[in-house]
């Protein structure tokens, strides 16, 4: 972890001095700008680290201002940097054909200035979209029937979400939202596939996030698993606080639901990192139960699939990826995951991966839509 951070601040300074020199360059041509840009881009910079290490020490409204202009910021860092390396090759082109006015002239400085300020007028709109987009899930239907017949159900009705990240960003307007949606569609169970909490609950707690869950309602139970981010924060105290604000957690076990069917919830696959200690292999869970009875698991990382279908469970829940929230990283996330958003059938075993509901970092959207998803499940 602490290899993984050091990588992390590393690639954060150096996209952020790029954009800083890149950006006083551009402003030549407004001189009076230039101290108002500085101030701004090293706050930016700087913002997030101090608001994530205002909430471990004295988490108040000044760590929450900090965290938030900090989120926004990893947007407007990626963006701002596409779009200067794209004005950057252009100036790399015209080394060669030399089609932009002469360097140094008035009409280059202009030139940079009206740039400078399409790129920060363009990101802005980008990230406003984005924003915009995080905040109006779509709700996705799916039919699917399993070939097993139940005790006391010829069908039910899943509502299932994952990855909602409740915290600092998440926080009560966006958590009541997701209860509200919930519940509008009647469920027969409710099920959360992972990193329900962002991290440390503490802002939950100070939030009082968990108030909202114990609104929402189902006849057959609500039920979660552990995904990275409870891992990350401290997965004992995430999952009391669920545990006590109306969610059952299945770590590595099973629940037998009104003699008729299985959740089975397994553990995050980051527990080893965090612990030390394995998770149980799918086919450990599953062994003992009656494979007779449909068997639906829960596990928040898609990773071997296979191993799922080879265990006989008949639906598997997942998110994780958020199929990489921010465009183009759909693309790399298409790359490690067999599935990374979206429905799929592998012989007689369906999976659904989620993009999720909340967001992690930036609370912004793009290239996906955030969901929550409604199975209607039907026993034959």
């Amino acid at each position: 972890m602490i290899v993984f951070f050091i990588i992390i601040l590393s690639i954060h300074i150096l996209v952020n001095l790029y954009i800083y020199h890149r950006g006083i360059q551009g402003l030549e041509g407004a001189p009076k700008l230039i101290l108002s840009f500085k101030i701004i881009a090293i706050t930016a910079m700087l913002s997030y680290p101090v608001g994530r290490f205002l909430e471990k020490v004295w988490i108040s409204p000044l760590s929450d201002i900090f965290h938030w202009i900090g989120a926004f910021w990893f947007a407007i860092m990626l963006y701002s940097v596409m779009l200067i390396f794209a004005s950057d090759i252009i100036r790399i082109i015209n080394y060669f054909i030399h089609f932009l006015p002469t360097q140094g002239s008035s009409q280059y400085i202009n030139l940079k200035l009206f740039t400078t300020t399409t790129i920060i007028s363009l990101t802005l709109l980008i990230v406003a979209i984005g924003f915009y987009n995080a905040w109006h899930p779509k709700i996705v239907n799916l039919n699917i029937d399993i070939n097993k017949k139940t005790i006391k159900h010829n069908n039910i009705k899943i509502v299932a979400a994952s990855d909602i990240h409740m915290g600092t960003i998440i926080a009560k307007r966006k958590t009541r939202k997701l209860v509200r949606k919930i519940n509008n569609l009647n469920p027969d169970i409710i099920l959360f596939a992972g990193d329900v909490v962002d991290e440390d609950v503490q802002p939950v707690i100070r939030q009082n996030l968990g108030e909202s869950l114990l609104e929402l309602k189902a006849p057959l139970g609500i039920y979660a698993v552990t995904g990275n981010h409870e891992y990350i924060g401290g997965v004992d105290r995430a999952c009391e606080y669920l545990s006590n604000h109306g969610l059952k957690i299945l770590r590595d076990t099973s629940v037998l639901i009104d003699e008729s069917f299985y959740i089975v919830g397994r553990d995050d696959k980051d527990k080893i990192r965090f612990s030390n200690k394995n998770r149980k292999e799918i086919s450990e869970l599953v062994d003992e139960l009656d494979k007779t009875k449909p068997i639906i698991l829960l596990d928040h990382q898609p990773y071997n699939l296979h191993k799922s279908e080879l265990a006989g469970v008949d639906l598997q829940i997942s998110g994780h990826t958020h199929h990489g929230q921010l465009w183009p990283f759909g693309y790399i996330t298409q790359k490690i995951f067999e599935i990374s958003k979206g429905y799929k059938q592998k012989g007689n075993t369906h999976f659904y991966v989620s993009t999720g509901f909340g967001t992690w970092g930036p609370p912004v959207r793009l290239g996906n839509r955030p969901e929550i998803i409604v199975i209607n499940l039907t026993f034959k």
